[in-house]
């Protein structure tokens, strides 16, 4: 016989498909990503805002022990992460006082496979790093931007330091366009690259407002750096984009049509990118080299959607590289203790050879 669904379970189905839409990032048509309007900036016009740099070099301590049970508002408030401790964390309007690092799950719903041990390792390097001076936070935006839309006051780039004048990597995590998941796909990946020897910066983007804004915060995000490549002594030839769902296709647009068609300075395009777990289809007529991953049980971005776009890059010559891992589904971030694992470090040989050839 059949049963009509209780109130409580249509309000998870709902809760659910609302999630699995939000996760996409894909709500809009091709359109709202493609060339617009928007009047490119000139290169170099402003001074950049000073990098945010935790506490004073002649006080660095660690003021907080990181484990899965430390509360997330005390890793926020403490002195080594001042000034950008509030953009560890995605949602910062959802922790309450009692969420602890075991609870950073539930700040992610658009991610699987997140452990909480992990989550304590990957914040105790990026405290490590801070405290070295070699993890640093960089608005990109000057006063005036922020000014006339103060949603740009905590844009910018968590930079990773490797070797000196070594390449670059931009990671632009997921989170459909509604957060931004830095602590489980952007610091990780960054850390990753990082033991590589590369250069690696995480973006913290406008969300909410779908992905035009995001898309622009990442052009400017490149014309940052190449504007700072002597300050920040890195090497912006064939420099890589890396985003994972919603951040695939940031990455994916400005390796289509480049910065200026998203309202910064025209700067090269980038000379690798890096998807992963995106359902982003659209093409251009002369791509990058581009990596992709996605999960065979991914229920948001569908492989063969993924792999559809690799076939038509391979079909125009663009060096491409593509893997579907068994049995595991959206958001899978480094993909540890599943047949993912070791994916970044397959996308950074690739990458490697990218360099090489150039």
């Amino acid at each position: 016989m059949f049963k009509f669904p209780t109130l409580a379970a249509l309000i998870v189905s709902a809760a659910l498909t609302v999630t699995l839409t939000a996760c996409q990032g894909s709500t809009e048509s091709p359109d709202a990503f493609a060339p617009g309007d928007t009047a490119a900036s000139p290169a170099g016009t402003a001074a950049p805002t000073p990098p945010r740099t935790g506490s004073p070099a002649a006080s660095r301590v660690r003021t907080v022990e990181i484990s899965e049970t430390t509360p997330l508002s005390a890793i926020m408030d403490a002195d080594e992460f001042d000034g950008f401790g509030g953009l560890l964390f995605p949602s910062r309007q959802r922790i309450t006082g009692d969420m602890t690092v075991a609870d950073t799950g539930r700040l992610l719903p658009c991610h699987s496979n997140i452990d909480p041990a992990e989550v304590a390792r990957t914040l105790t390097r990026l405290q490590d790093g801070v405290l070295a001076g070699r993890v640093t936070f960089h608005p990109i935006y000057d006063a005036a931007d922020v000014a006339a839309d103060p949603a740009k006051a905590d844009v910018g780039l968590f930079f990773f330091r490797g070797e000196a004048a070594a390449p670059l990597a931009i990671v632009s995590p997921g989170g459909g366009f509604s957060y931004v998941g830095s602590v489980h796909e952007g610091f990780p990946y960054a850390q990753k690259i990082n033991e590589h020897g590369y250069n690696a910066f995480v973006l913290n983007y406008r969300v909410g407002d779908g992905g035009r804004p995001a898309t622009e915060d990442l052009a400017h995000a490149i014309d940052f750096v190449f504007d700072n490549q002597a300050a920040l002594d890195v090497d912006t030839i064939g420099y890589s984009l890396w985003g994972s769902s919603a951040g695939a296709r940031m990455a994916a647009n400005l390796g289509s049509y480049g910065t200026a068609a998203f309202g910064a300075a025209e700067r090269p395009r980038p000379g690798t990118v890096v998807m992963a777990y995106t359902g982003h289809s659209d093409y251009a007529e002369d791509e990058p080299p581009t990596f992709a991953v996605v999960g065979s049980d991914d229920g948001i971005a569908s492989p063969t959607v993924m792999r559809q776009r690799i076939d038509r890059l391979d079909q125009a010559g663009v060096p491409t590289e593509f893997h579907i891992f068994d049995g595991i589904g959206h958001g899978f971030g480094l993909g540890t203790g599943t047949v993912a694992e070791g994916w970044v470090d397959d996308a950074v040989r690739f990458w490697e050879r990218q360099l090489d050839a150039s």
